[in-house]
């Protein structure tokens, strides 16, 4: 059991880690060779003028500023001016349900442990139960503390009614919100292509045309004849993508050796004879870079491009109304036939996906889940070793070399206060990765869609291996060769380890908020290499900030888990709810700094992540009331446990009604506001040239034209 003086231990090695990340970062962001690390987002944005606006970054190299080199909170400060609308407004509706899910955290524990701490625990330790002879033990403080069948324990019912009823309320309030902004941004971003393109899958084959394109035109000018436009088949082009990689890799390598032999040239005592060998390299690269251009021309001969047609389209529509109705109605009595969807952004296409029969694609949906799922169960191993070490006067029965730990004075603090939530952490911190990986494999078209998956596969694992297998992981080693088959008992048992595991969950909320945090925020990695980069093969090279899309499904499942711990505990330990406020704050600072500076938009959804961290509260809510109801039952109060049914029951309907009144607003586009869109244009005389635009910005990349200087900058794939 992780005492008091491991919880402390834990936090001051934490709050220090903390100090020196964020203060290394206040120096590092200041200075100059790092701008295009910690203001890559700005810096893309300026094109040209590249240090024009960057207030912190001192452009006089030869001047060194003492300012410079001292810490400071500037940051902090500039990130809180940063209204909601700037927000929106400069990165988007989808970075501005990040910002807002943390200001959910904050106004739900805030109140949490308003009620926890003036309520419950001073309830909780005034108990005439003790329930452990530890003075320093964290139990005193639980719940676990109150006797059983005690009537305090209506207390903590009504701090569970009071809780349910508030996060019902905020859920409501935050669902209804983020649905008029998603309206609200649909209406501005009005102009975009994919407002007016429909992607079309499974098209037939015609047997007289040999071909799949004329039957998309014959079927859309047939059934569609007043809004059809136009449309653009995929072809499938492996070879041409071998040739455009082949012509990037010798255009890059072109570009490095005239680097090169400028620089011996211009620096003395340099051999001439090696710069000049450089030059015939140079021309016998051209040489092949031109033979390279004229087949990938010759590739793109028109016979050729029909010989590789996809059963796959974009259909482009006179109207956003026409474009809606196709893309949300059956076109063929086979509903595998002509299945249509509103097509995402361009820049959000995955091309290579498109090239997936479509039939196959629940085949690779498939994979995809029993490889998350074999994940989740090999990464049970550490989670259980992580338990053992947090079970330290466990382990000294079951591992007796382990009391050597207890020889010098503080080790065993460290050790089982801090030293098992950074295992955890470390283990953890690749899973996102992992599941990126596999979130790939699945198809999905766009890159929003991917990230969502991944973001899904995230949480579910988190709540599998870090919350559920933690805590039984860590109540087995106390209850060895007990059962639990049983799954009436599965309420008892999760209340059990809840109790017993609070503590813990402190530990690695400090580890995540503060270190993980921290650590985000310095970037350390691309740090090291952005300093190896200038002092080795970079030294000379035009720079290139350092531009990342935003990882939502590394950070949204990971704040819903912490909304789960918090949640679970608001009744049961509400010692652990400051630190979640702290979490949640320190969470809000640091990634309006990010979405700010750092990372770039590389798609926008207007607002469809808020459904699905909508769920993860859901769940969470119900993980609490299933909890409470075994609680109350292990504390001899079933009166209290039947009386929390009608909370679960709430929580359920609750649930459902969202899902009839906000849900289908993100899953669709209706109609009504996209024939209020297209009146908006049309009074404005911006109807043609928006359906236009769209009918050339879904051209495939094997048939967008490159020029022979520019072959290697060809910035999407081929389809495969």
């Amino acid at each position: 059991m992780i005492t008091g003086e491991s919880l402390v231990a834990s936090a001051g090695i934490n709050i220090g880690v903390a100090l020196i990340l964020v203060s290394l970062f206040s120096i590092f962001k200041r200075q100059p060779s790092n701008a295009d690390l910690y203001y890559a987002r700005r810096i893309s944005l300026e094109e040209g003028n590249l240090y024009a606006d960057i207030p912190v970054v001192d452009r006089r190299h030869s001047l060194i500023s003492l300012r410079r080199y001292v810490p400071s909170v500037q940051w902090v400060k500039d990130a809180l001016k940063l209204t909601e609308d700037d927000i929106l407004d400069n990165c988007g509706l989808d970075r501005l349900v990040l910002i807002r899910l943390f200001k959910f955290g904050i106004n739900l524990f805030v109140v949490c442990s308003v009620l926890g701490l003036c309520v419950l625990l001073p309830l909780n330790y005034c108990s005439n139960k003790r329930s452990s002879d530890d003075p320093q033990s964290m139990d005193h403080f639980t719940i676990s503390n109150i006797s059983g069948g005690s009537n305090r324990l209506w207390v903590h019912y009504s701090c569970l009614c009071v809780i349910t009823l508030y996060v019902v309320y905020l859920m409501h309030k935050e669902y209804n919100h983020i649905t008029v902004k998603r309206v609200q941004q649909l209406r501005l971003l009005r102009h975009q292509p994919n407002q007016f393109t429909v992607l079309v899958r499974n098209i037939p084959f015609c047997d007289e045309h040999k071909a799949h394109g004329c039957c998309v035109d014959h079927f859309f000018s047939k059934y569609h004849p007043y809004t059809y436009r136009s449309c653009q088949i995929l072809y499938e082009r492996k070879d041409l993508e071998d040739l455009l990689n082949r012509a990037k890799k010798i255009s890059d390598k072109i570009e490095t050796l005239r680097l090169r032999s400028l620089t011996k040239k211009r620096v003395s005592g340099s051999s001439l004879s090696q710069a000049f060998n450089d030059d015939t390299k140079i021309e016998r690269l051209e040489g092949k870079l031109q033979e390279l251009n004229h087949k990938i021309r010759q590739t793109r001969g028109t016979k050729m491009n029909e010989e590789k047609e996809m059963p796959v389209a974009f259909i482009t529509f006179r109207s956003r109304c026409g474009a809606t109705l196709v893309a949300q109605s059956q076109q063929h009595s086979n509903p595998l036939f002509w299945t249509t969807e509103m097509a995402p952004e361009p820049r959000d296409v995955l091309w290579r996906s498109l090239a997936i029969p479509y039939k196959r694609l629940p085949l690779y949906k498939g994979v995809v889940v029993v490889a998350a799922s074999l994940l989740t169960i090999f990464f049970a191993i550490p989670v259980t070793a992580v338990q053992g070490i947090a079970k330290f006067e466990k382990l000294k029965k079951w591992f007796p070399p382990a009391m050597a730990v207890q020889l010098i004075p503080g080790l065993q603090s460290t050790v089982t206060g801090y030293l098992p939530s950074v295992i955890l952490a470390g283990c953890i911190y690749v899973v996102p990765f992992a599941m990126m990986g596999m979130a790939k494999l699945a198809g999905y078209v766009s890159r929003s869609r991917k990230d969502i998956k991944a973001c899904n596969m995230v949480f579910y694992f988190l709540v599998g291996n870090v919350f559920f297998l933690s805590l039984l992981s860590g109540s087995l080693l106390d209850q060895i060769g007990k059962s639990f088959s049983q799954p009436k008992d599965f309420p008892s048992h999760l209340a059990s380890a809840v109790s017993a595991q609070a503590d813990f969950f402190m530990t690695y909320i400090l580890t995540s908020g503060l270190s993980g945090f921290s650590l985000e925020i310095l970037q350390p990695g691309l740090l090291v290499l952005n300093y190896i980069k200038l002092h080795t093969w970079g030294r000379g090279k035009n720079k290139n900030p350092y531009l990342y899309s935003l990882p939502y499904y590394r950070i949204i499942p990971f704040i819903c888990l912490f909304i789960l711990i918090g949640m679970v505990y608001a009744v049961v330990a509400p010692l652990l709810l400051p630190f979640l406020i702290g979490y949640f704050a320190l969470g809000y600072v640091v990634f309006i700094h990010q979405i700010q500076e750092v990372y770039e938009t590389t798609y926008e959804t207007c607002g469809q992540y808020w459904p699905y961290i909508h769920h993860y509260i859901v769940i969470a809510l119900v993980i609490m009331q299933i909890t409470m109801i075994g609680l109350f039952g292990m504390k001899a109060k079933p009166s209290a446990s039947f009386a929390t049914i009608p909370l679960l029951i709430v929580t359920l309907l609750f649930n459902e009604y969202c899902k009839m009144r906000f849900l289908p607003s993100f899953n669709n586009y209706s109609v009504q506001d996209a024939a209020k869109n297209d009146e908006l244009d049309e009074q404005n005389g911006l109807m043609e040239g928006n359906y236009r635009k769209a009918v050339d910005a879904y051209c495939p990349p094997c048939l967008q034209p490159v020029s022979v200087n520019e072959e290697s900058s060809s910035a999407q794939p081929l389809i495969l």
